[in-house]
């Protein structure tokens, strides 16, 4: 969904910017369309980002990408997986006593979400137990 939109948002704002009028009451100066351009160019950049937010499972760990950054924990750092009606996404319990949300896993997806989070406290009840 996010893609498809980046690319709707990119294609209307080079229309707008290629088909605004120079002259009369709606008329584009340089700069407007500048900054009509800029103003596109930053959303398409944020429904990319929000397209490639997931959560990937690693031998020593869980790297999360989410939409500004991409941090990596390693299983023994997660203490727990919390998801559920009030929460918007999963969010990990980290040993440090910090969180960290996966915006991998949405509440807006429903079933799947719940899977998916169910599938990752399993990884990581099974991966974070110390070595027999």
């Amino acid at each position: 969904m996010g893609a498809g939109l980046a690319v709707l948002v990119a294609a209307c704002t080079a229309a707008a910017v290629v088909v605004l009028p120079a002259e009369g009451v709606l008329g584009a100066e340089p700069l407007d369309r500048a900054a009509l351009a800029l103003l596109g160019a930053v959303l398409t950049l944020f429904c990319v980002r929000q397209a490639m937010v997931a959560a990937f499972v690693e031998s020593d760990g869980l790297r999360v990408r989410n939409l500004v950054l991409t941090r990596r924990v390693r299983w023994a750092e997660v203490v727990s997986v919390r998801f559920g009606r009030d929460r918007p996404w999963v969010q990990l319990d980290l040993a440090d006593g910090g969180t960290l949300a996966v915006m991998g896993v949405q509440q807006a997806d429903g079933a799947h979400a719940e899977r998916e989070a169910r599938r990752l406290a399993t990884l990581v009840a099974v991966r974070s137990r110390p070595p027999r």
